[in-house]
């Protein structure tokens, strides 16, 4: 969509039901993805969030203020498609978990990522029945083979819609256990942000913060909180 020009030739926007799910349509017209399948997505509330986008453009389509147009259309154009291919890829975050890997010193870095990384690694145990284990430096060391498969089995379960938000969920926290963590509404999305950024936080506090990063690290938020939002509504 981010090299689609076209401008709004439609007047007004419906949601429809279609059997088990819902679609979009453009003066009766129903919305289709950019591999020209059904744009049909499982419940009304993330239909009606994408017919507020399509209603919301004026002259010239702008794909990037349609992020759940995107969001759906990469469930059902790519995860859909190559489902365990994704879930798998996903799943692998777990043996290379960010809250996993710890700073040795100093100590400051090392109790605050203990306070917040223990805590989350404590919630997993609980929630999700698989226990990843801490450890000092960066050198890979892998983790328990049945709690990697609880995980593995936990991400294969969503559905193409849940799974192209957790992508992004894991990816922009480099966590796939604070992934699972913001699909479950374990902590406020800002709280379990913070928690993603403990070593960012770390290096701006001794140095200062970066403009560039900062911009950068805006943009990750953002999408942060999109993916968090449209996991809600499927």
């Amino acid at each position: 969509m981010s090299e689609w020009k076209q401008k709004r030739f439609w007047k007004e926007v419906s949601v429809e039901e279609d059997g088990a799910g819902f679609a979009v349509a453009l003066d009766g017209r129903r919305v289709k993805t950019p591999a020209k399948t059904a744009l049909v997505v499982p419940t009304r509330a993330l239909a009606e969030a994408i017919a507020a986008e399509w209603d919301a453009q004026e002259d010239q389509i702008d794909p990037l203020s349609m992020p759940n147009t995107r969001s759906a259309n990469a469930a059902i154009d790519k995860v859909a498609v190559q489902f365990a291919e994704v879930a798998d890829m996903l799943a692998e975050y777990g043996d290379s978990d960010l809250l996993c890997y710890r700073a040795e010193s100093p100590e400051g870095l090392v109790a605050r990522q203990s306070e917040s990384w223990d805590a989350a690694l404590d919630w997993a145990e609980a929630a999700l029945g698989a226990r990843l284990l801490p450890r000092a430096g960066i050198l890979h060391a892998p983790q328990d083979g049945a709690a990697l498969e609880v995980l593995r089995k936990r991400v294969h379960q969503m559905t193409p819609f849940q799974l192209a938000a957790f992508h992004d969920l894991v990816g922009l926290t480099g966590s796939l256990i604070l992934g699972f963590a913001t699909a479950a509404n374990w902590r406020s999305l800002d709280e379990i942000w913070e928690i993603s950024r403990i070593d960012e936080r770390w290096q701006e506090e001794l140095w200062g913060p970066d403009d560039e990063a900062q911009a950068i690290e805006a943009q990750k938020k953002q999408a942060f909180v999109h993916a968090a939002g449209f996991y809600a509504r499927v």
